[in-house]
C-alpha cells in the first residue's frame, strides 16, 4: 500500500487540473497604490446563479454561468427586431452588456477578463466607470479613458487590451486619480475630472455580435 505522504501528490495534482482553466495559474495578489487599506465589499467565483442585487443585465442581452464564467452574449433576434423597427439600434443588443451595481465611490476592482471579437473595427470593447462618466475603451494600438463623457480624454499607448484572450484587470480610482492594470502593466491616469461622486457601478461593454467572458472578481472599498 502507498504511503500518505506518496498518494497527497498526486490529490493536489487532480486537484489543480480540475480548476477551470483561467484559475490554474495564479497570479500574485494585487497590491493597491492609491489606498492605504481597503475593505472588501464584493466577491464572485461564478459558481452558483447570478446575483442580481448585484448585476444587471442590458439590453435584454444573453449572460449565463458556466463552468465558473459569466458568459455575455447578443440578445435574441426577436428583440433585436423589435428594436430597430423603433428605431433604437443602439440599444437593440447586438453587444452584450452588463452592470455591476454597488461600487464604492472610491475603489479598487480585481477580475480576470475577456472580450472575444472577430475584429476592431465597428466599436471597441470598454469598461465605464460610473454610467457613461468614465470610459475605458480598448483599441489594437491604444487605451484611451473619457472623463465626464466628453470633457477630457487621455490616449496611452500601453496597456493594451487584446481580444479574444483572458487578462487579468485591476482599477483602482479616487478623487484625482485612476490606476488601470491590465496582466501586470499598469498606467496612472491624474485629472480633477476623475471623480465617482454620486456614481456607484462599472458597466462592462463588448464588441457587436462579440461576447464578454468575467471570471472571479473582487471589489474593495478604498480608505
Amino acid at each position: 500500500m502507498k504511503s500518505v505522504s506518496a498518494i497527497l501528490p498526486l490529490v493536489s495534482l487532480l486537484m489543480l487540473l480540475c480548476l477551470k482553466p483561467s484559475l490554474r495559474a495564479e497570479t500574485p495578489a494585487y497590491q493597491p497604490e492609491l489606498f492605504q487599506s481597503t475593505q472588501l465589499v464584493y466577491e464572485d467565483s461564478f459558481e452558483g446563479t447570478l446575483n442580481t442585487e448585484v448585476w444587471e443585465v442590458r439590453q435584454s442581452s444573453t449572460w449565463t454561468i458556466q463552468e465558473g464564467v459569466l458568459k455575455g452574449s447578443q440578445s435574441s433576434k426577436e428583440f433585436q427586431e423589435k428594436m430597430v423597427a423603433k428605431g433604437d439600434k443602439a440599444h437593440a443588443g447586438f453587444k452584450p452588456v452588463i452592470w455591476l451595481k454597488k461600487v464604492p465611490e472610491n475603489f479598487v476592482c480585481i477580475l480576470r477578463l475577456r472580450y472575444d471579437g472577430a475584429a476592431y473595427g465597428k466599436g471597441f470593447p470598454l469598461i465605464d466607470l460610473g454610467h457613461h462618466i468614465h470610459t475605458l475603451t480598448f483599441s489594437e494600438k491604444a487605451t484611451t479613458l473619457t472623463l465626464k463623457k466628453d470633457v477630457e480624454k487621455l490616449v496611452i499607448e500601453t496597456p493594451l487590451f487584446s481580444l479574444n484572450e483572458w487578462h487579468d484587470v485591476a482599477i483602482e480610482l479616487k478623487k484625482g486619480s485612476l490606476i488601470l492594470s491590465i496582466d501586470g502593466k499598469k498606467h496612472r491616469f491624474e485629472s480633477p475630472n476623475i471623480d465617482m461622486t454620486g456614481q456607484a457601478q462599472i458597466d462592462f461593454k463588448a464588441l457587436d455580435l462579440g461576447t464578454c467572458q468575467i471570471d472571479h472578481i473582487q471589489v474593495w472599498e478604498g480608505k
